[in-house]
């Protein structure tokens, strides 16, 4: 049903990917725009809304499909950590 689009962040110019599975997730979340700023942008916006404390981010290897992913919490090993995409996969119709 989605296709990947490829966008151009306001702030800084760059192209990015505005994935399938993101658009779903929009959809699903009732968002009617696109994004208009790239991750790390829309990242910066976020902490600098956020009095200045920058959200801190963990590198990890995904539990579903392997694939290097960055999450908001440092995972502690006793429990799988997913990418994006397979978190939206493993929690579909839980809520």
């Amino acid at each position: 049903m989605y296709q990947d689009e490829t966008l151009t962040c306001r702030d800084c110019g760059r192209e990015f990917v505005f994935s399938a599975s993101e658009q779903a997730y929009f959809a699903e979340r009732g968002f009617q725009n696109k994004p208009t700023r790239c991750l790390e942008c829309r990242r910066a916006k976020r902490n600098a809304t956020n009095g200045g404390t920058a959200r801190q981010y963990f590198k990890v290897i995904c539990d579903g499909c392997g694939k290097e992913t960055e999450v908001p919490f440092q995972p502690r090993g006793d429990r799988p950590v997913y990418c994006r995409e397979c978190f939206q996969a493993q929690n579909q119709g839980r809520y």
